[in-house]
């Protein structure tokens, strides 16, 4: 018997106070039928109600609608947990956090993958060193992202001497996820889509916990057709199949106007890259070339949301894209990331591999990363990074701490102030032509997402780079080690650092490659990284 459902029936099954875990992030694998089904349902009907949302990522990229929003409605939520959330994509939702009209928890990423892994596989739950001494450490705020929220997901627990958070499990009612094809069977394939996302983990969540799964699809095919290698749910974990025979692979801007579909997103085909066209000149281009100085050759990168995902364009450009692997916490390895194409930061242009979220995770905490390049939101003088919370916006961190967790070598990318910056570059020299309405480095950061102390003590190396000043983590905190050219320390940096700033004794000049409007000189300085790197081993 087919499982082919009809969308009504299918969310018709959901009850009062259920547990739902939701699959897709930004312009990726959004079950956006499923969601405005669901909506529709509970605005119709009043139901169901009192829900518990779980969101390992950010289903949704439209401004304002769908995705997330769908459950905002009084009544109709009564608790998210979640680890990355977006004013501009999810203003309604949360809104009803900031207004204690629900309850909402932030767990990582990588910590919400593992959990539910360990859901469907009948294990107790997750210990875990990442996060703490951040604002998931319980003794902080165990994630609580609003008074309300009296019961965090997350508690203390010391084995051997060692402290450890401890995520407990908790049962799944139902699971919606998305994919490609299904066949009558219920097997789901990913052919179009540009990433996997973890679909297999949270069906196999929901159907351990004894819940329901339900697929939405681009089409349905006959029993037992599909090439087994492009199956990623197999047909045991679905129970029932929805069918959108108008649904995108990605975002409108990204894909094919004329197939619906990008065959270089989803691995189909390789795209020349031939033309590509440069990083613009900016700080966004001083910041990249400065950050680009510290590749090794064969590192293997992790790339976070903002300014670092545009780092392979400038690999690009010195002809050494090949030389390193960059990867993203998407389950991406190879390739150019799909912010580099004027989107997302999930998909990308021309990948290697594109593998689950479960496994990206549990290989980034296993120490497979070399270096990692994230954001700056705010820096404090110890060295403290925020990047999960700034007044009324809540981030969540997404990936963040099972990226930094065990990387060695960590690169947090991003302007020295913010709002209407603008530089040039003239003559090799920096000129800041209007300076940023706000600061990043502040007296105190409002919620440690990176904890310093712990980065310090763990050996890692951590660097800072503005476009105009490169600071590191040293055992004082955070020291100011280099100066671009052009730039005056006392009227162009410390009026804008908003604590006594550490300047470094053997101060020197950024590399003045960064500022020339040549060649950077990639390949040279990745050979003579690694050369250097052998000498001290």
């Amino acid at each position: 018997m087919s499982k082919r459902r009809d969308i009504e029936a299918a969310i018709a099954g959901i009850a009062d106070g259920a547990t739902l875990v939701i699959g897709g992030t930004g312009v990726a694998q959004e079950p956006d039928l499923l969601l405005e089904a669901l909506e529709r349902r509970f605005l119709e009907t009043g139901h169901p109600r009192d829900l518990t949302v779980v969101t390992p990522m950010l289903p949704g990229d439209r401004p304002g609608e769908g995705g997330m929003n769908c459950f905002a409605h009084e009544g109709m939520l009564k608790r998210i947990i979640g680890a990355s959330f977006s004013r501009a994509r999810h203003p309604r939702l949360l809104e009803m956090i900031r207004e204690e009209r629900c309850e909402g928890y932030v767990v990582g990423m990588g910590l919400m993958m593992q959990l539910l892994t360990a859901i469907g596989s009948g294990k107790p739950g997750v210990f875990t060193r990442v996060g703490l001494g951040s604002f998931m450490d319980p003794r902080d705020q165990g994630g609580r992202m609003n008074e309300r929220s009296s019961g965090p997901p997350v508690r203390l627990e010391t084995i051997d001497g060692v402290e450890y958070l401890f995520y407990p499990a908790f049962p799944i009612d139902v699971a919606l996820v998305r994919g490609t094809t299904a066949d009558e069977n219920g097997y789901v394939s990913m052919e179009e889509e540009p990433n996997t996302l973890g679909m297999v983990e949270l069906a196999l969540a929901a159907k351990g916990s004894g819940g329901r799964v339900i697929a939405q699809v681009k089409r349905l095919a006959r029993a037992r057709s599909l090439d087994p290698r492009t199956v990623r749910i197999p047909g045991p974990l679905v129970d029932e199949v929805v069918v959108h025979p108008t649904q995108r692979q990605v975002s409108a801007a990204m894909a094919d106007p004329l197939a619906g579909w990008n065959p270089f997103l989803a691995g189909a085909l390789k795209a020349p890259l031939d033309g590509f066209p440069p990083v613009e000149p900016g700080a966004t281009r001083a910041i990249l070339r400065r950050a680009a100085l510290e590749l090794r050759r064969g590192d293997v990168v992790n790339l976070g949301a903002g300014v670092a995902t545009h780092l392979p364009r400038i690999a690009l450009e010195e002809g050494q894209l090949d030389e390193v692997v960059f990867t993203n916490e998407h389950g991406i390895f190879g390739g150019l990331m799909g912010t580099a194409l004027g989107g997302s930061f999930v998909p990308a242009l021309n990948a290697e591999a594109i593998m689950d979220s479960g496994f990206q995770f549990n290989f980034y905490d296993g120490g497979g990363l070399d270096i990692t390049f994230l954001g700056i939101g705010q820096a404090d003088a110890a060295g403290n990074l925020n990047v999960s919370r700034f007044g009324a916006e809540i981030n969540g961190p997404g990936g963040f701490n099972n990226i930094t967790e065990r990387t060695p070598r960590i690169v947090f990318c991003g302007s020295l102030t913010a709002g209407g910056l603008q530089v040039a570059v003239e003559d090799g020299r920096l000129r800041v032509v209007k300076e940023g309405k706000f600061r990043k480095f502040v007296p105190a950061v409002e919620q440690i997402t990176f904890n310093a102390a712990r980065g310090r003590d763990k050996g890692q190396r951590v660097l800072y780079v503005t476009e105009r000043a490169v600071f590191e983590l040293r055992e004082q905190g955070l020291v100011l080690v280099e100066l671009a050219p052009g730039i005056d320390l006392d009227t162009q940096v410390r009026p804008h650092v908003e604590f006594p700033l550490e300047v470094a004794a053997d101060l020197r000049e950024m590399p003045a490659a960064v500022f020339s409007e040549g060649p950077l000189g990639l390949a040279e300085s990745l050979d003579r990284d690694s050369k250097r790197e052998g000498d001290e081993t």
